[in-house]
């Protein structure tokens, strides 16, 4: 069985299903239709999205979403699944979550490491699901939380131990400058995002605004992150470093990082808006001449 590290493709910018927490995948992918996206990030994330179950994952679901991307003419490269991975029924969950993001196409399976408390079962259960990537042609995406717990990862110096122990090429990181700002407050995002893309197999694009009541998401260049020199940096990097917008419209993190959403979901017109602006902004800076500004 090789092991060789992925081939390199062009690079896609995805949409994170995030912002349309509460729609149906169908209205989510007319929608990004109709904004000129061409691609899409699934997000199933505990208190980002709509509650859901493993039944969420079978073969049958599969068929169904990959009926739907192909009627709304959507990619799909990803897929945000995230757990704990030193969890006692990590590999059973995440087994199927794996399957479920291949049979939909996506290449790229996003999510947590651990909590450091987990560290033992953590580095139990990755050789098997690392392992299974290979088999399925997916690479594994362990994203650094903004929860302000302590995990495997942290933070871009925490990857490159990280995946040394893990030792396997189909294991990545998904590095989220987003999420550093409330996870680890004291942190410089930028200088943190520059230094985990060289490990990062995908990579999120959001912004946030701090304020006393908390951490809110915002529009591409309007928040504290440096979106614009992130954006630039991937675009001087390996063309097989795909990224996502993730903007989570209906959430805030309150000022002890932990994540509030809000009862109702956020207009299909203000989503396509605020969506359309971040492709845009994204563009922009990931063509050469911003490169050279």
């Amino acid at each position: 069985m090789s092991t060789a590290t992925p081939p390199a493709a062009e690079r896609s910018v995805s949409i994170s299903g995030a912002p349309y927490d509460g729609y149906a995948p169908p209205q989510m992918l007319e929608s990004l239709a109709r904004i000129g996206a061409t691609h899409v990030e699934p997000a199933f994330i505990v208190g980002y999205t709509e509650p859901f179950d493993e039944s969420s994952f079978t073969e049958a679901r599969a068929a169904d979403y990959a009926r739907w991307l192909a009627d709304a003419g959507i990619g799909c490269h990803a897929m945000s699944s995230h757990i704990d991975l030193g969890r006692p029924d990590a590999l059973t969950v995440f087994t199927g979550r794996m399957h479920f993001a291949a049979r939909i196409g996506a290449k790229v399976i996003n999510t947590n490491a651990a909590a450091r408390a987990n560290e033992a079962r953590f580095f139990q259960n990755i050789p098997h699901l690392a392992r299974l990537a290979e088999e399925l042609d997916l690479v594994i995406g362990l994203e650094n939380p903004g929860d302000g717990s302590d995990n495997l990862l942290n933070v871009a110096a925490d990857g490159p131990g990280l995946l040394a122990r893990i030792n396997h090429p189909r294991v990545r990181l998904n590095y989220d400058a987003g999420n550093t700002i409330s996870h680890r407050p004291g942190v410089d995002t930028v200088a943190d995002a520059l230094a985990a893309m060289p490990l990062c197999g995908h990579t999120h694009i959001k912004d946030v605004a701090r304020r006393p009541e908390g951490y809110f998401f915002t529009a591409l260049g309007e928040g504290e992150i440096g979106c614009a020199r992130i954006v630039q940096a991937v675009a001087a990097a390996d063309p097989s470093l795909n990224l996502s917008i993730e903007i989570p419209m209906r959430l805030y993190r309150g000022p002890d990082a932990q994540p509030s959403r809000a009862p109702y979901r956020v207009p299909i017109a203000d989503i396509e808006a605020r969506v359309s602006a971040a492709l845009a902004f994204v563009h922009q800076h990931l063509q050469p001449q911003a490169l050279a500004a």
